[in-house]
This record gives structure tokens, C-alpha cells and sequence, in this order.
């Protein structure tokens, strides 16, 4: 049996080399203000595998993706095994554009800090009168770049965005760009309706793109999940404060609490968050984590 290792390893996943397509791998490491924690969390990976599964499927009359399965019996040998079963997605190669496409359609986070400062969101002037957790009145998209491991991503304007990729890409910058904004806002809208109806409001997210071998945009990475996006349940939002979320809060509100833990969460952290996680994979769609 051939033995794999991974080409790249990233906070949360690992990527195997499988000549013509990618393994992605999603561990149960976590990972908080960009520093991954000493913890893991057990079946995490497996969801963010299966929720990006969903979310893959349900956008496909949007934009192609670069899921190819997620079934460990059509991948090598070496990741049928029940190490691998479930966290693991067979993709398409795909030469990854260089920006972080967020879409923020309600005003929280960062964003929130920022319009009570002076009315924007990075750079994005908004109505006055915004309370903290409001819904925008349309979504914005306001992308940053991309950073390696341990550094922190930057804001940038859709401008800006436009000349990081025409220099990687020379003539195709602005088209890209566009295709980047537009798919980021129509994908956002659709999922954002469908997860309301599920009980769900999607705050805000993250998507990233790449080109295939005919220089076609293509979704890629993970999608909609929560490490990658914030979900509150519709169930008692309200307006003026902060919600209580089904993503990663949990951990970031006691690492803000505790600054001397040195990045150990105590165990009800740990399953007060994986349970969120499973919380949201069922009402969104509608079935126990499986694979």
C-alpha cells in the first residue's frame, strides 16, 4: 500500500497529493485568532467535511465546485480507514486565487467595532443608526488577503483585490475580481435564505476560489461551516447584543476570558462546542451526523 503525507498542512486540514486531484483532510485540531489551540475536538473534522458536502451539493447551479467525493472507497487505499472515513473530501487541482471572499450580511465582530468608531466596515460606509447585530441592509462583501500560516489576514478593498489578482493573472484581474464578489453575495443570499428557513441565520462567512485547468472560477476549499462562518439561531435573535452562535464562540469568548490559559480549553468548552456543531449540521440538514 502506498504511504501518503501530507503536501501542506493548514490550521484545521491536511492535503495529500493524489496526482490528478487533492485530498483534503479535516482534523479535529481548532483553531482560534489564528493560533491553533492544544486541544482537539472530537468529530469536528467530520463535520465540517459533511456540512461542506451539503453546502457543495445545494450551490452547484451557482457555481461548479471542486468536490469530486467524499467517500473514502473511491480515494488510494491508504485513507480507507476509519481515521479518514468521514473527514475527507476527494477534490480537483485547483490554482487558488490569492483573497478571502467574506460576505458579512449582518453587523457583528470586527465589523461591529468598527462602524461604532466611525460608521464602516472596512471602508464600507453604513446607515447611521446600526445597533450591534442588526441585519445590513444588503450584504457586503469585503474581502481580505490571504495569509500563511501564523499571519493574520489583511483587509482590502474590492479595488485592491482586483490588482493582487491581475498581477498573478495579467488581463484578467477585474474579471476575476467581479466573478469573486458577485459569487460571494449570490451564494451567501441563496444559503443564508435556505438556513433562516432551517432555523439558522448565517451572520456572516468566508469562501475561497480557484481557477481549473480551462481558467474557469471555481468554489473550493471548505463552505459554509462553522469554523468558516458565524451561525446564530433564529430562535431569540435580537437586535442591540451580542447573539449566542452555533460556530466557534464558545472557545473564543474563554480564550478573551482567560488570557493566561495558554491556549488549553477545559473539557465543557471542548464538548459545549462540538455539541453547537452538531447542532447546526442537524438543523441545516434536517439528519445525525453520518458518512
Amino acid at each position: 500500500m502506498k504511504e501518503y503525507k501530507p503536501v501542506k498542512e493548514g490550521k484545521v486540514r491536511e492535503v495529500y497529493d493524489d496526482g490528478d486531484s487533492i485530498i483534503m483532510v479535516a482534523t479535529d485540531r481548532i483553531s482560534a485568532f489564528d493560533v491553533i489551540l492544544k486541544n482537539k475536538v472530537t468529530d469536528k473534522g467530520r463535520v465540517l467535511t459533511q456540512m461542506s458536502r451539503f453546502w457543495f451539493d445545494y450551490t452547484k447551479d451557482i457555481i461548479p465546485n471542486h468536490m469530486i467525493s467524499c467517500d473514502v472507497a473511491d480515494m488510494p487505499e491508504f485513507f480507507q480507514t476509519d481515521e479518514f472515513a468521514g473527514r475527507s473530501m476527494k477534490v480537483k487541482k485547483l490554482d487558488m486565487l490569492p483573497v478571502e471572499c467574506i460576505v458579512r450580511g449582518y453587523i457583528t465582530g470586527s465589523g461591529w467595532e468598527s462602524y461604532q468608531k466611525n460608521g464602516t466596515v472596512c471602508g464600507i460606509s453604513l446607515p447611521d443608526g446600526l445597533v450591534e447585530s442588526d441585519k445590513l441592509p444588503e450584504p457586503i462583501y469585503t474581502p481580505t488577503t490571504k495569509a500563511d500560516l501564523g499571519d493574520h489576514d489583511e483587509h482590502i478593498t474590492f479595488e485592491e483585490s482586483v490588482d493582487i489578482i491581475e498581477k498573478l493573472h495579467p488581463g484578467k484581474g477585474r474579471e476575476y475580481a467581479e466573478i469573486l464578489r458577485d459569487d460571494t453575495i449570490a451564494l451567501y443570499k441563496k444559503c443564508a435564505d435556505y438556513a433562516l428557513s432551517r432555523g439558522i441565520i448565517i451572520a456572516d462567512t468566508k469562501f475561497e476560489f480557484g481557477l481549473d485547468e480551462n481558467g474557469n472560477v471555481v468554489l473550493g476549499d471548505e463552505m459554509l461551516t462553522p469554523d468558516s462562518s458565524r451561525f446564530w439561531p433564529a430562535d431569540g435573535y435580537k437586535p442591540g447584543q451580542g447573539q449566542p452562535s452555533f460556530d466557534k464562540q464558545f472557545v473564543r469568548d474563554y480564550l478573551k476570558a482567560n488570557p493566561d490559559c495558554d491556549y488549553d480549553l477545559p473539557k465543557d468548552v471542548i464538548d459545549r462546542t462540538i455539541d453547537k456543531y452538531k447542532e447546526a449540521y442537524k438543523l441545516l440538514t434536517g439528519k445525525d451526523l453520518s458518512w
